[in-house]
């Protein structure tokens, strides 16, 4: 097998990559009539939500959109997180420069869906650029999806439905360790509440145990699926059937799911369905 003599575990699911990619769809659909009455957003299409999780990148553009904000997809190149995780840090600051280059010039916030690449632009790229002013335009620009999209609903910008799902709904929120440390998950827990009738539950239960590629590499599966169970999966296996399981990282989703056999959701599904 291709995984096994790659080094990844035979027990791990690999990702799914889709063809309708989250560029193909944003070229192809139909543009807003009216521009955005926000102004100018940058939405950064991280490889994950681009080619295996499109649905979650619509949702935000869509959410985005509907908020007032005028759209661009950034989907140029990498933030160089995967290759500074693995210390080939020459390629991550080849990358990292290359985003800032396609980011430096666009106006408003930089906003992004999974919080490694984002915060990334935050953290990392001044770990690796070091005082270039690049780093200090575009990452004090870089705001997650949740913070915006709670301004926009406590404004009247979006309005959520009451009666259909996921209102009234149990959600059980997990949060990425990235953002954590980063930023906190406040906001999103905040969007989650804005769920009519929804009760939010954020666990504490530490790292998922994917950390991004490590949870695939063979030498470390079993470590990975110890750190899963060792909060994390129990508490999502006592919740019943229909409480939504909710994840900011891709990582953490894809845990859940191999672990557990229960789907998590970024919240911006559960806001994108909760629209009037």
């Amino acid at each position: 097998m291709l995984g096994a003599r790659l080094g990844i575990a035979p027990q791990r699911p690999l990702p799914t990559f889709t063809r309708r990619t989250l560029p193909r769809w944003f070229r192809g659909r139909p543009r807003p009539v009216v521009p955005g009455s926000r102004g100018p957003l940058t939405l950064l299409a991280d490889s994950f939500t681009s080619f295996t999780e499109p649905a979650v990148g619509i949702a935000a553009v869509e959410l985005l959109e509907r908020a007032g904000w005028d759209v661009r997809l950034e989907d140029g190149g990498c933030c160089g997180r995967a290759a500074f995780s693995k210390g080939m840090l020459d390629q991550a600051k080849r990358q990292a420069s290359g985003l800032l280059d396609a980011l430096t010039g666009t106006s408003g916030p930089i906003a992004g869906v999974e919080p490694s690449c984002l915060l990334t632009l935050r953290d990392e790229h001044r770990a690796l650029l070091g005082d270039d002013p690049r780093v200090t335009d575009v990452g004090g620009r870089a705001r997650l999806v949740d913070d915006l999209l709670v301004e926009a609903i406590d404004d009247g910008a979006l309005t959520l439905r009451d009666g259909s799902w996921p209102a009234g709904k149990r959600i059980l929120f997990h949060g990425h360790c990235h953002q954590k440390a980063e930023v906190g998950t406040a906001a999103t827990v905040a969007l989650l509440k804005r769920i009519p009738g929804a009760e939010v539950v954020e666990l504490d239960a530490g790292c998922c145990g994917m950390a991004g590629s490590f949870g695939f590499e063979a030498e470390h599966y079993d470590v990975s699926m110890s750190v899963g169970e060792d909060r994390l999966f129990p508490a999502v296996r006592a919740e019943p059937q229909d409480t939504i399981v909710a994840a900011t990282g891709v990582s953490c989703r894809q845990q859940i799911a191999h672990g557990t056999t229960r789907r998590a959701h970024h919240p911006v599904e559960p806001i994108r369905a909760a629209i009037a």
